[in-house]
């Protein structure tokens, strides 16, 4: 599909069937997420994938929405803040940008697979670094749950709503839209 379509096609999904994702979908989604680009190339993300019963059980307890339990995957993209570069002008850290990007690489990856996917951020950063013991310089950025969509709730494509060009492109300089 087209670029642009694609993007207009990916929306957040809540709501999955319970059948598996196959795993070639998943090393599709993960050569997808891996082809993201980052600063200076130093690629500091890692992609830990859950599917076994037990695992997404226990990662139900690090976010407390029911939707969230129909998932039949979920791939937690973390940031290794040892291997991220740092802007030399004010010490920025672009592991978190990094990341974020792979995030939404893995998204529209999905989606081009034809799964549903949703962007978790409000999960208990605390019990998930306990519960995926990770070190102390890698930190989950987000939680993604794929799987097929349930078409009993989704059975077309929610409308996204987005803001018209003219709000947010500023030529040459920036100039404050007004109304």
């Amino acid at each position: 599909m087209k670029f642009l379509e694609l993007c207009q096609k990916r929306t957040s999904i809540r709501s999955f069937q319970s059948q598996p994702v196959k795993r070639e979908d998943i090393l599709y989604i993960l050569e997808a997420a891996r082809h993201a680009p980052s600063a200076v190339n130093f690629q500091p993300w890692h992609f830990i994938v859950i599917q076994e019963e037990e695992n997404r059980l226990a990662l139900h307890d690090c976010y407390h929405r029911e939707w969230f339990r129909t998932a039949p995957l979920y791939i937690i993209v973390c940031a290794d803040f040892e291997q991220s570069w740092k802007r030399k002008s004010d010490e920025k850290d672009f592991g978190e940008i990094d990341a974020t990007i792979a995030v939404e690489h893995i998204c529209l990856a999905a989606t081009d697979l034809g799964l549903g996917s949703c962007w978790v951020c409000n999960f208990d950063n605390k019990k998930l670094i306990e519960l995926l013991e990770l070190p102390k310089h890698i930190s989950p950025i987000a939680i993604l749950p794929i799987g097929y969509i349930n078409l009993e709730v989704y059975p077309e494509l929610p409308n996204k709503l987005r803001k018209p060009l003219n709000e947010l492109v500023h030529w040459e300089k920036f100039k404050q839209v007004s109304e």
